[in-house]
């Protein structure tokens, strides 16, 4: 994604020059820098405003998977105020839920699916909360502050799954590999007498565009490939379960 495409753009000066002329290239300079100067502020807004979008998104991502890691551990230190047999089988549930997220979820995410298991599980840990039954305030007090940590949880595991179906959308993509085609085709005008300068000076240009259109493209989707959000938060919290 960055050494073909840079390497097939340092080939652009030279195949325009041969069959334009170094003549006809410098008589335009100074028109062609001007419209050049407009066209590269455009597209370096686009290309920021991608780049910017995809890591708040990402860093979005990651807030969500610590969120939920935190949901659930606040839910198994509320979950003391219960009796000995509700308290374990609700440690069981909430065991099987961060489980199924780690080793269901995160596969699928990768994907672009979720887990029905881990969906299941979630559900099963609403079921248990909801069975119990008391008439001790305290106890209500503590039910009506894991069913909201509980919701917490819900909401964040939404969000993470909407994020892993991707960030940028694919017109947002066509433009950006657009303007990159546009913003480089239009330095091969350039007439510069040192062939090699203006070479140069187009690879470095290309790179710099590709570089940043890859950082957009690695951490599109958070939770695939080598730069993911990974459920390192979760097998934190299934060690304290």
């Amino acid at each position: 994604m960055v050494v073909v495409p840079t390497l097939a753009t340092m080939c652009g000066p030279a195949v325009v020059r041969h069959f334009v002329g170094l003549e006809r290239m410098i008589v335009n300079n100074e028109v062609a820098g001007f419209k050049f100067a407009t066209l590269g502020v455009i597209y370096a807004v686009l290309l920021g405003f991608a780049v910017i979008v995809v890591w708040e998104r990402f860093s979005e991502a990651e807030g969500a998977a610590t969120r939920e890691a935190g949901a659930v551990a606040s839910m198994f230190r509320l979950s003391t105020g219960f009796d000995s047999n509700t308290q374990a089988s609700f440690h069981e549930r909430l065991s099987d839920y961060a489980k199924s997220a780690i080793v269901d979820d995160w596969p699928e995410m990768s994907r672009g699916r979720e887990s029905s298991r881990t969906r299941q599980a979630l559900t099963d840990v609403y079921r248990t909360v909801l069975s119990y039954s008391t008439n001790n305030p305290r106890d209500a007090v503590v039910i009506a502050e894991i069913l909201d940590q509980l919701d917490h949880v819900t909401q964040e595991r939404r969000l993470r799954l909407e994020l892993a179906l991707g960030i940028v959308p694919g017109l947002i993509w066509l433009v950006l590999l657009l303007g990159a085609m546009i913003t480089l085709s239009f330095t091969f005008f350039f007439g510069l007498e040192n062939l090699r300068a203006q070479t140069v000076m187009t690879g470095m240009l290309a790179l710099l565009i590709f570089l940043a259109l890859f950082v957009a493209a690695s951490i599109d989707h958070p939770f695939t490939g080598p730069i993911r959000v990974t459920p390192e938060s979760l097998n934190l919290v299934l060690e304290d379960l």
